[in-house]
């Protein structure tokens, strides 16, 4: 779409949810409107401020606007990084899309293994950097705008906004931080319900989706609402509590919601593995496939979904990882003990046995660790002296890290679907304000934990594994419209029960497709660590479910983009 003077030319997707305060701006400017969408206001906002009205809005987006006078292409991406946005630069060509396999189609592009993003993967089971999988392709940063001089070939990158958990308020009192989050969590949900589609929400056990429900249902009469739960006949220990249903039930009756429950079962990880691959393309955390029918499910009700994405990163939600590290010395010892936790897949002592001998000449053993520090020393409002400090810290991290991961998941998933999920809790001004709230307003148990003897193994195990004490502003925040039950509930992760699965009745199928003469993956990845992988797990001696949840994924990924397997 063209601004009305010519001058800018934009391609852009998402959503923006302040585009009707943005317009009312430009109006007052002189700028006219023939739409009453958000792309035009994106059009006549870089007409009348430059490529500086990328920082003014408030949404999910990945825009390229062409300058037609300066010959300049501008990229930008939403603060939080829910909408993909790739590039690719090499012998004077530049490519940029929201899926890398649109690049297939260009001639300049060449297929080839970053083998340092494979290490990368491997290691934290994720990408810290802004490379991927795909040598020569890059995502855009969240937060970032890039300029591309076409006469000059100069690729010029701005970062204009970061996570900032560096300055709490100490002043703040416990009860005005809960009544500020109950009212900015209200607009947030309010903000994110404009649509001209069906807008339902999904429905998990936990408060977050169910605080969300709870405020759609306020603005939507019978809001359709989606859960997934999982067959549990064979499925033993920790795992027997994965099947979110009967809580999710109870919100949905509460609100009285049209629900519909998506019930998976060990098949259902065959079928959709190289689907959810080829739509994913660039491979990020965790067992992503209940995602995947989820929003197949959701699809077929409604157009936009509400996520309760962002909550714990906010908040605290992750307690057990924090109190590992808030009582470390330096800022050298806390490096080295959450480093040592955030080697989700394969240790650095075990790395030259994961990769094949060729491969392991290729890779830069040290480089994981430099990543994994670069993310904080990128920060320089961070500090490492007390106990508060750690936690924010870990906050930040996992903001900047994680978060974009299942953000990208989510997005890649739902979109398959031709379904937008949106995430209140990624609000502007709720961000801000959450920032802000101190350590001890979100975690309800920190002074206890500073009494705790870390020398003292029950003492620390009981630290590491039976506290649950985060998010406790939001809980007492949220406890006025939510059944106390879901309030109060433990903290859970939307997983299959893939450890008990893997050993049951996927476990020819995680074979047959590691472990045979067909795999392609064996080029870069050990057989003989694969197999020694798969024997532990089968034979209960270690719970690698992760590590094979990657091993297939990457198996599929080769197939489909290296040996060029097609998904039906």
């Amino acid at each position: 779409m063209p601004s009305k003077n010519g001058e800018w030319i934009v391609v852009f997707n998402g959503c923006i949810y302040n585009f009707r305060e943005l317009r009312m701006n430009l109006q007052s400017k002189g700028h006219e409107f023939i739409s009453t969408g958000d792309t035009e206001v994106i059009c006549e906002g870089l007409a009348a401020y430059g490529p500086k009205f990328f920082e003014m809005l408030d949404g999910m987006f990945a825009v390229g606007a062409w300058n037609t006078s300066t010959k300049e292409l501008w990229l930008s991406r939403d603060r939080f990084g829910v909408k993909p946005l790739y590039y690719y630069l090499k012998n004077g060509t530049f490519l940029f899309a929201s899926e890398i396999k649109s690049f297939f189609t260009q001639q300049s592009f060449s297929m080839s293994v970053n083998i340092d993003a494979l290490n990368e993967y491997f290691t934290f089971q994720n990408l810290f950097t802004y490379r991927t999988l795909f040598d020569g392709v890059y995502m855009l940063p969240q937060a970032n705008t890039v300029c591309v001089n076409t006469s000059t070939s100069v690729v010029q990158h701005h970062s204009w906004w970061d996570y900032d958990f560096s300055a709490p308020d100490q002043g703040i009192s416990f009860e005005d931080a809960k009544n500020e989050t109950q009212r900015l969590f209200a607009n947030a949900v309010a903000k994110q319900m404009v649509a001209d589609v069906p807008v339902g929400s999904y429905l998990s056990g936990g408060m977050d989706s169910g605080s969300i429900a709870v405020m759609a249902s306020k603005h939507i009469n019978r809001l359709h609402t989606f859960t997934c739960g999982f067959d549990m006949s064979e499925v033993t220990g920790i795992e027997a509590n994965y099947d979110e249903r009967r809580d999710a039930e109870l919100t949905a009756n509460f609100i009285k919601s049209e629900h519909y429950e998506q019930v998976m079962n060990a098949g259902d990880l065959s079928w959709s593995l190289p689907r959810l691959v080829w739509h994913l393309e660039d491979l990020r955390v965790g067992m992503s496939y209940p995602n995947y029918y989820i929003s197949r499910l959701a699809s077929k009700f409604v157009k936009v979904c509400l996520q309760g994405t962002g909550g714990d990163e906010l908040f605290g939600g992750y307690p057990w990882r924090y109190y590992r590290i808030f009582k470390s010395l330096s800022q050298q010892d806390f490096f080295n003990q959450y480093y040592s936790f955030w080697q989700r897949l394969v240790p650095e002592q075990d790395k030259s046995k994961l990769f094949t001998e060729p491969i392991w000449k290729q890779v830069n053993a040290k480089e994981p660790r430099e990543i994994f520090e670069k993310v904080f020393l990128f920060n320089e409002k961070l500090q490492y002296d007390t106990p508060e400090q750690h936690i924010n810290n870990s906050l930040y991290f996992e903001i900047k890290t994680f978060l974009p991961g299942l953000l990208l998941v989510g997005d890649k998933l739902s979109m398959a679907h031709g379904l937008e999920e949106r995430f209140p809790f990624l609000d502007n001004d709720l961000v801000n304000f959450a920032q802000s709230i101190p350590v001890k307003h979100k975690l309800g148990n920190l002074e206890l934990m500073k009494k705790i003897d870390e020398n003292d193994y029950r003492d620390k195990k009981k630290m590491y594994t039976e506290y649950d004490d985060g998010k406790n502003v939001l809980r007492r925040a949220m406890e006025s419209i939510l059944p106390e039950k879901i309030v109060n509930r433990k903290k859970q992760g939307f997983s299959a029960p893939d450890e008990s699965w893997y050993r049951g009745e996927n476990a020819n199928y995680m074979k047959n497709l590691l472990l045979n003469k067909r795999t392609v993956s064996s080029e870069f990845i050990s057989a003989k660590y694969v197999e020694h992988i798969v024997d532990e797990h089968i034979n209960k001696k270690i719970n690698h479910r992760l590590l094979l949840w990657s091993l297939m994924n990457f198996e599929w990924w080769c197939r489909i983009f290296i040996n060029g397997e097609r998904v039906s």
